[in-house]
Order: C-alpha cells, then structure tokens, then sequence
C-alpha cells in the first residue's frame, strides 16, 4: 500500500510543472528550423500593434428591409487584452418581400434603416486559441468591444398606403455601439475578421400614420449586422 501511495505522489508532483508563454517542447527529432508551441504560447501578438480593416456586411435585423454594405476599422492594442478601435459603417437596403407582401394587402409597414455610422470601442479580448484541423494550425483571437455611435438613419415615414413616396426622412442620433468577433490570423500582417455587430438608439418623438395604425418613431432602434473581411497589423 505505502508502495502504491509513494508511485501515486510521484505521479502528481511529476505533472505541476510550470509552463509559460516562452515554454517550448523540445522535439529533437523534427526539423531544427521549426518550433512547437503549447497551448499557453501565443503566436501571434497584438500588444503595441495598430491594425486596419474592412468588412462586407449583411444586416440581419429589419422586418421589412433586406440591406448590405460595409464597415472600416482601425484600432490599437496597448495590451494584449485591452485596446480601443474605430469604426466607419454604411448600408443600403431595399424592400424585401415581406414588405411587398403589406403593401398587396393595402397596407404600409413603417421601417428605419442604417444609413451611416461612426463610433469608437473600449476592446477586450481575454480568449486565445487555435485549432489544429486538416494538418494546420488556426490561431485567433476573441474580441469584446463596447462604446458610442453617431447614427444617421432614413425612414419612410412620408410613405402612406394612398400616396407611395420615394422620399426618406434622414434622422440622426448617438447611440450604443457593440461588437463581438473574432480575428483568424493568416501571417503576421494579416488575419481574417467576423464581427457581429449591434446598435441601439431612441430616435426622437414622433408618430406615423400608417395603414397599420398610428406608429411612434421613438420606439428604440436596433439594428444588427453580420461582417466578414480582412485586417492589417502593422
């Protein structure tokens, strides 16, 4: 029994072993030129580093307009958690089926889209990982970020079920700006970015006679945008 105990501390004391990021296996038999890292190891880094991108992007909110476009991004980490960025958005959109469908039945269904956005974002991004897939090794980042927005939105308030206007009345407001995404790194310039990406606001007062009934326009407003594209660190 004593034997048993002693081979059993053995085994645990063996196995504290203190690793950090500059840990690297020792693998004598594979290339010289090539490193192992564990999983505590980051391979590529942001702290101190500035970066910039573009996304594509699909609106996902919005229950009568199907709209698309595109956002920049710039940001800097002073810290390999903590960082700030700036993004530029705009979208276009039109009116989907659902929409058509309101109008057949001799309605107006009251919508407000995105038209521009800017804002900036406290970042954090405390997950690192990657996976190993196909004999290849993917390193990304998960990203938290959180700030304002200066929101400029259009509405088709003037449009009726007996007059049928292409005018959009422009509004503009500042808003809750969010995003969560993660940064899929090709080399040590380039990674891949998908962002979600959320905005809310309360437009100012305001009612709309509409088929449907008399609508507030100062009902909050969210919007929501799904965004894949390319940054560069440098």
């Amino acid at each position: 029994m004593k034997k048993f105990l002693a081979i059993l501390c053995v085994l645990f004391f063996s196995g504290v072993i203190y690793a950090n990021e500059k840990s690297l296996y020792n693998f004598s038999w594979l290339d010289k030129d090539k490193e192992i890292y564990v999983l505590q190891n980051r391979r590529f880094r942001k702290a101190g580093t500035m970066y910039v991108g573009a996304n594509g992007v699909k609106t996902i909110s919005g229950a009568f307009i199907d709209s698309y476009g595109g956002s920049a991004r710039a940001g800097f980490f002073w810290s390999e958690d903590w960082g700030i960025e700036g993004v530029f958005g705009k979208s276009s959109g039109s009116k989907n089926s659902t929409a058509k469908g309101v109008e057949q039945s001799g309605s107006t269904g009251f919508y407000r889209k995105i038209d521009t956005y800017s804002g900036a974002m406290l970042m954090w991004s405390p997950f690192y990982s990657k996976i190993n897939t196909f004999n290849q090794v993917f390193y990304y980042d998960w990203m938290f970020g959180l700030g304002v927005a200066s929101i400029k939105t259009l509405d088709n308030r003037l449009e009726l079920p007996t007059v049928k206007s292409s005018t959009l009345t422009s509004s503009s407001m500042l808003g809750v700006l969010w995003n969560t995404g993660l940064r899929v790194y090709i080399n040590d310039s380039w990674s891949v970015r998908i962002d979600f990406t959320g905005l809310h606001a309360k437009p100012k007062s305001g009612t709309v006679s509409s088929g449907t009934g008399t609508i507030s326009t100062s009902t909050l407003f969210s919007n929501y945008d799904l965004g894949v594209g390319l940054n560069y660190a440098f």
